[in-house]
């Protein structure tokens, strides 16, 4: 997944102009377990990064979802809150969290890791 970049949080964004889509990672969803309740931000609502933007609720925890960018909620994918499972089952496609309209300068990526740096981190959990 090279067109990712990733947080310490497990959380993915991927950049497309000035919209980024986020997620939860791989790693997380195995940690987690079977994911049973999803809460997500209302339309509009403004993040900087490292805000709490929402939570996914497991049959083992409840963990907050971190901003990994500034920006704008753009869009939520109502769906994984009607179907939390999906996030277990696909959560790079159809599991995705929230889209963000990037504030101007919020494409920054020194502190996110790539694939491959980030499968070096959680090889060291």
């Amino acid at each position: 997944m090279s067109d990712r970049y990733y947080t310490e949080d497990h959380e993915w964004v991927e950049f497309d102009n000035d919209v980024a889509t986020v997620g939860v990672s791989m790693h997380a969803v195995e940690e987690l377990g079977e994911i049973v309740f999803v809460e997500l931000p209302q339309l509009g609502q403004t993040f900087a990064k490292g805000d709490e933007c929402a939570s996914v609720e497991s049959v083992k925890t409840v963990s907050g979802i971190y901003s990994p960018i500034d920006g704008d909620v753009l869009e939520v994918n109502s769906s994984v809150v009607d179907t939390p499972e999906l996030i277990n089952q696909s959560p790079f496609e159809s599991g995705w969290l929230i889209r963000f309209k990037l504030s101007s300068d919020a494409k920054k990526t020194d502190d996110l890791m790539d694939d491959d740096a980030y499968q070096s981190y959680v090889s060291t959990l």
